[in-house]
């Protein structure tokens, strides 16, 4: 039984009419009527009583129906969704993130693509960082990303910058530097510090190596943790200070703390959305085009 046999057989038994049934399938009779003979035999079943004068569905007929109806359904749906799958209409696209400081984004990213594309769907992976994104990126494990470069994206990745973040210190609400205007790196050169994870690859992590060397110390590590979460309550327990981007803030409880702007030559750093060069993938494309839209570039959108 083929796709032609399910047409031909739906037509007669609607129309219950060989001549129309030809007709609306844009066909002669004669081959038609061949055609359900073929079918017939196939399921060694006669589908219709016929006369001269009147076509009725057999019992067996009556049974193929419905199942007729969804096979056709079935592959007309099937059409539908290679056609808008290839215009990067329905898809999959997995966008890996790295903590609080990417969730306006990628919430503001998935709401545009849900009213603009519902049929897109986005997968988000959390906690990724640093050169575990790249690698995940890579891998094919992820599609896209929001990460954080410090000089600029590898060999097979492209990325758009989609938002300028200021970096901060974090002090305990009671610390004697709390409630500055800024605070330079030179300033805190006797204070412990609150990190991520050295394997976390986290740029934020590398500029505070970076700032303290240029201002001819090494910071003191009291502890390492895991996420942005477990930093901000061990400064607020006072166990050290730390250093972080303000965008971190709106997802986090700023209770017990001290956010001071960090002063110094380009305090600043730049979360970029990124991809493989090389994936094909429309679903993909839409959600790039998207991000256009909801992440003008930096300098054009008041950050």
């Amino acid at each position: 039984m083929e796709l032609h046999h399910v047409r031909a057989f739906l037509a007669v038994a609607e129309e219950l009419h060989f001549g129309r049934a030809a007709q609306r399938l844009h066909m002669a009779q004669p081959p038609l009527s061949r055609t359900i003979k073929q079918l017939e035999r196939s399921l060694g079943s006669a589908l219709f009583d016929r006369t001269t004068r009147s076509v009725r569905l057999t019992v067996q007929g009556e049974a193929l129906l419905p199942h007729a109806r969804a096979i056709v359904v079935a592959f007309e749906d099937a059409e539908r969704a290679v056609v808008h799958a290839g215009a990067g209409e329905t898809g999959h696209v997995r966008i890996g993130f790295a903590g609080p400081s990417s969730h306006r984004p990628v919430s503001d990213l998935a709401r545009a693509m849900r009213n603009a594309y519902p049929g897109i769907e986005l997968g988000l992976t959390s906690f990724v960082y640093g050169s575990d994104t790249v690698g995940q990126l890579m891998s094919h494990e992820l599609d896209m990303a929001i990460v954080r470069f410090s000089d600029g994206p590898p060999p097979g990745i492209d990325a758009r910058v989609v938002q300028r973040e200021n970096l901060v210190v974090v002090l305990h609400e009671d610390h004697p530097l709390a409630g500055r205007q800024h605070l330079s790196m030179d300033e805190l050169s006797a204070e412990s510090w609150v990190v991520l994870d050295a394997a976390s690859g986290s740029v934020v992590r590398e500029a505070l190596f970076e700032r303290a060397h240029a201002a001819q110390y090494v910071p003191r590590i009291a502890q390492q943790a895991p996420d942005s979460w477990t930093i901000m309550a061990l400064v607020a327990a006072g166990v050290g200070i730390s250093l972080s981007i303000d965008s971190a803030f709106e997802a986090l409880d700023r209770r017990g703390l001290s956010v001071v702007p960090l002063a110094g030559t380009d305090p600043h750093t730049r979360a970029s959305l990124a991809w493989r060069s090389d994936d094909p993938s429309p679903a993909l494309r839409r959600v790039i085009e998207m991000s256009e839209q909801v992440f003008p570039a930096p300098e054009h959108a008041g950050r």
